[in-house]
């Protein structure tokens, strides 16, 4: 069976008030999550029959059906909730009228039920960011590795990713038919994270994950000046962030551009929710405005714990190869 959401790992916050029902992140938190609660239990009839791939700039850079769906259902559903939000999603697609049975216009009751930030009071919703990965790991999903396929949403204040949600549509799918298929996981920073046992690795113990189809001599370089005692190559920045926080990994290294906003802003807000740390090669905190360019140009360097050891160790010559 699924994992059930866990107990918010800070439930009690200082200064926050007993509700969010009128605050816009209450209300946009609550509306993606309802969307995404959706989108994992329709996931497969409306993307797996027609999985319709389109190379966007190169073999590794892959686009389906799916994530067209996807992100039409949740750019269109927000929008007509949040008119006043920016939303930036990775699939650059043509205006077109999207089907009435794409739109969800429900809330997740759930979030109702926990305490506000009381930091996030004043938001306005012209204040936010929404940051949109459809499906993150796509050349993993059409391979089949369907553990691998994760939805990421961020939202972002004042450059700041503040909330986030990994939707996993696949998550169990190989563990027989009586097994709840999909879970999602969501964090606000100042409030905690929910939806997942929080595990680490064992102490003593270096693993690092890093991608799977996007590798090359800089990435290497660097993983290998870890030292590690194990190497995971998977797909998708949302799962390598779960691979943190579920104890199967200690660092998650990615020495090279490629790595966009919409692949780290939601992940991001797990990993910190819970104590970790996410930032470029550099050391450098990543900004989520909605000027910033959205390529990660300086690679990504992320760890639920001992980060400081991880970040010394990243060699010179992997620094001044990569520009913030």
């Amino acid at each position: 069976m699924a994992e059930q959401p866990r107990t918010p790992l800070k439930c009690e916050v200082q200064g926050s008030s007993p509700g969010w029902k009128k605050l816009p992140l209450e209300r946009l938190l609550s509306a993606v999550l309802a969307n995404l609660t959706k989108e994992h239990h329709g996931f497969e009839s409306h993307c797996v029959d027609a999985v319709g791939i389109v190379e966007k700039t190169s073999a590794t850079d892959l686009q389906t059906k799916a994530d067209r769906l996807v992100q039409m259902s949740i750019c269109s559903s927000l929008a007509r909730k949040f008119p006043k939000l920016t939303i930036i999603g990775e699939e650059d697609l043509p205006p077109e009228e999207v089907d009435q049975e794409l739109i969800e216009d429900g809330q997740w009751e759930e979030i109702l039920k926990q305490p506000c930030p009381s930091q996030y009071s004043a938001i306005k919703e012209e204040d936010l960011v929404v940051w949109v990965d459809p499906l993150d790991g796509t050349k993993e999903y059409t391979e089949g590795l369907l553990d691998n396929v994760t939805v990421l949403i961020g939202i972002a204040y004042e450059g700041k990713a503040i909330a986030g949600i990994i939707n996993q549509p696949y998550y169990n799918y190989q563990a027989g038919p009586d097994a709840v298929l999909g879970r999602t996981i969501w964090g606000v920073l100042g409030l905690g994270a929910f939806g997942f046992q929080l595990k680490e690795v064992p102490a003593g113990k270096h693993i690092i994950t890093t991608t799977r189809s996007h590798s090359n001599k800089l990435v290497t370089d660097c993983v290998s000046a870890m030292n590690p005692d194990d190497v995971l190559r998977v797909g998708g920045a949302g799962n390598k962030i779960i691979q943190l926080i579920e104890g199967k990994a200690s660092a998650y290294v990615f020495a090279s551009p490629g790595c966009k906003k919409w692949d780290t802003c939601a992940p991001e807000v797990i990993l910190h929710a819970v104590g970790g740390k996410l930032t470029d090669i550099h050391g450098n905190a990543l900004q989520y405005n909605k000027e910033v360019k959205h390529m990660n140009s300086a690679g990504v360097l992320a760890t639920l714990r001992n980060y400081d050891y991880y970040a010394s160790r990243v060699p010179e010559s992997v620094k001044n190869a990569l520009v913030p």
